[in-house]
C-alpha cells in the first residue's frame, strides 16, 4: 500500500515502537518499502528553563536518543519485510518535527500511537490529534489503551 512510512518513537516508553512497527509493516507495500522511524527530543522549552540545564545537555540528550533508537531497532528490519528501517532522531517540537521529517523524507503515511485520552485532550493525544490535523499524509492512529493517561 505505501512506499515510505514515518513510525515516531517515544522512547521513554518503548512499547509505543512495539505497537506502531507491526502495523506500519503491514502498511508497507513489502521488500520495496521504507520504514523511518523518528525520535524526537524536546527543546527546553523556555530560554530560563533551559538556563538551569548544563551547557552539554543538548548534545547529550540527542546522543542518547540514537543509542536508544538504535538499540531498539537492532534485529527489527528482517521482521519487518522491508528494504530499508531507519532511525532518525532530531531536536524540537514534537508534532512540528513529526510532520517535518514526513515531508521532507516524502513519506506516504505516518503511524503513531496515541495514549488513553485524558479530559483535556480527549479524542486523541496533543501530539497525535496536531499530527492528524496538520500533516499532509494519511495518519494511522493507533490507540495504546494500556498506556496510563
Amino acid at each position: 500500500m505505501y512506499d515510505r512510512l514515518l513510525v515516531p518513537a517515544d522512547l521513554g516508553d518503548i512499547t509505543s515502537l512495539e505497537k506502531a512497527l507491526p502495523v506500519a509493516a503491514a502498511l508497507a507495500k513489502g521488500e520495496t518499502s521504507e520504514i523511518h522511524v523518528l525520535s524526537v527530543v524536546p527543546t527546553s522549552g523556555m530560554a530560563v528553563v533551559g538556563s538551569y540545564l548544563p551547557d552539554d545537555y543538548a548534545e547529550k540528550a540527542m546522543e542518547g536518543a540514537r543509542e536508544a533508537l538504535s538499540a531498539a531497532l537492532d534485529g527489527k528490519q528482517a521482521l519487518c519485510g522491508v528494504a530499508t528501517l531507519k532511525g532518525h532522531v532530531v531536536k524540537g517540537s514534537v508534532y512540528q518535527e513529526i510532520i517535518h521529517t514526513a515531508d521532507h523524507l516524502n513519506c506516504d503515511a505516518i503511524v503513531m500511537t496515541a495514549h488513553r485520552p485524558d479530559l483535556k485532550d480527549y479524542l486523541l493525544g496533543p501530539n497525535a490529534a496536531r499530527v492528524v490535523r496538520h500533516a499532509k499524509q494519511s495518519v494511522m492512529v493507533i490507540r495504546d489503551l494500556d498506556r496510563p493517561a
